[in-house]
């Protein structure tokens, strides 16, 4: 399927569950915040070697696919939120790009460091 499809996909299972009606967006933020635990509790994992392992839940689980899971539920829980503002998420996106394309900075430990500016 394609984005665009899975996105409106998306929003519909959010109607019929009652989460766009009854949901807030900080609650809506919350839950974005617990799948960004799930997977950096995942990505530790896959740090330390480990194949598998116990997730917070107490469940043994596949660790790329703990991370393949979380990414996804993060995807769903940001494109609510969208809903839940009245955005699209794509036009989020492309206002994020437009800042970052012009981000000067440099790679520490791994990870981008933006310059002050």
């Amino acid at each position: 399927m394609k984005y665009k499809e899975l996105e409106k996909l998306v929003i519909e299972w959010a109607f019929n569950k009652g989460i766009i009606d009854k949901a807030t967006p900080r609650a809506q933020a919350d839950k974005t915040e617990e799948e960004v635990n799930e997977l950096i509790e995942a990505v530790n994992a896959q740090k330390n070697g480990l194949e598998s392992f116990i997730n917070s839940k107490g469940k043994l689980v596949n660790t790329k696919e703990e991370i393949k899971d979380a990414l996804g539920d993060i995807l769903v829980t940001i494109i609510i939120g969208a809903e839940l503002q009245g955005l699209q998420l794509e036009d989020c996106l492309e206002s994020a790009y437009n800042v970052i394309s012009k981000r000067t900075g440099k790679m520490i430990d791994g990870q981008f460091v933006k310059d002050n500016q």
